[in-house]
């Protein structure tokens, strides 16, 4: 069973072409297909290439009601705030960013992270996927060393311990991959992440 995730192609169509030409039985695009909302019709038809097995959540520059409108045209499956199960593992997604400097249109408070994710506290084995990633670790950290993280989300790993949590969103922490206690933990970023349920340890794509 393979779980293909990606995040943050701000409108790189040739960068969506070749995720989208990667054989997996379900994909996940975690956020910021565009920016600033702008071009969604643009990439509506690539993902409709895998319009059955596509799950998308919004990012930072995607509203909730973007992402809604973009599955019921083409097809796709709105991922925010639901979960669906594969390979003996529950998948859950929730998109938006916390609060950044530039008031996007798809930024939730800490304390309303928080309360989104406690619809997962009971899903064990659990595959989290967030548009941002946990506050303070390598998958929010940019050149400066500074971060740009949640601490809700942070929180949420710690407490319940997903088997594996995957992000985007801090695009400097793109492939980045750590371990947060049990947890693997990957930043896809545009060049995406394959993880094959079957094996002992994920195996990520670089197309």
């Amino acid at each position: 069973m393979k779980l293909l995730v990606f995040s943050d192609i701000h409108n790189d169509l040739s960068a969506l072409h070749r995720l989208m030409d990667i054989e997996a039985d379900y994909y996940v695009a975690a956020g910021d297909l565009v920016s600033w909302t702008r071009g969604l019709d643009q990439v509506g038809p690539v993902l409709a290439r895998r319009q059955d097995r596509m799950f998308v959540l919004p990012g930072n520059h995607e509203s909730v009601e973007d992402i809604e409108r973009l599955c019921q045209r083409y097809g796709l499956q709105n991922f925010h705030g639901a979960s669906f199960q594969i390979g003996g593992f529950h998948v859950a997604g929730l998109g938006y960013s916390c609060p950044t400097p530039f008031h996007t249109p798809g930024e939730y408070s800490e304390r309303e992270l928080s309360a989104r994710l406690q619809a997962f506290a009971t899903l064990q084995p659990l595959i989290l996927i967030c548009h941002c990633p946990p506050k303070g670790t390598l998958l929010d950290r940019v050149g400066d060393g500074l971060h740009y993280g949640s601490t809700a989300i942070k929180r949420f790993i710690d407490e319940h311990q997903p088997a594996y949590f995957f992000c985007g969103h801090i695009h400097e922490a793109e492939g980045v991959r750590t371990t947060l206690g049990p947890t693997t933990a990957v930043n896809v970023g545009k060049r995406g992440f394959l993880l094959e349920l079957s094996a002992a340890q994920p195996a990520s794509t670089k197309p």
